[in-house]
């Protein structure tokens, strides 16, 4: 799957690395922590990078329904923080990410998402994010 295709990250702000399983229901995606990673010093990331990884796994499972329909990826959405669970405050550097996505509920351009983030077997992250995609044209 080219997740560019999907979610308009690009660059360093790109922080999934792939997509494990996308359906009309949800998204799952793995992500390895770098040097290049915003919020990184000290060998690890905030926690609140985590924030950014159920976003655009968001993003990856909005893109790929778009894609099924035939209207293309992901347009952007601005996105609003509706709760955050951090359980470890530093995530180090070279660790391996799953974050899994499930959109809650949705109307026109307007959804809520609850995420999770893991590494290995702890929940080092649960969000809940709010997304709005301004009206498409035509």
């Amino acid at each position: 799957m080219d997740i560019e295709t999907l979610i308009p990250h690009r660059g360093r702000m790109r922080l999934i690395g792939e997509a494990l399983a996308v359906d009309d229901d949800r998204a799952v995606t793995s992500s390895v922590v770098t040097e290049d990673w915003p919020l990184y010093r000290d060998r690890a990331v905030d926690a609140l990078v985590t924030i950014e990884l159920v976003a655009q796994t968001a993003a990856l499972l909005e893109g790929w329904k778009r894609q099924q329909s035939g209207r293309g990826g992901t347009q952007g959405w601005l996105v609003g923080i509706k709760g955050a669970d951090f359980r470890l405050p530093r995530i180090p550097l070279s660790a391996t990410l799953i974050t899994e996505v499930r959109r809650d509920c949705a109307l026109e351009g307007y959804a809520v998402f609850e995420g999770k983030v893991c590494l290995g077997t702890e929940v080092v992250a649960a969000v809940s994010i709010q997304a709005f995609r301004p009206e498409e044209d035509g």
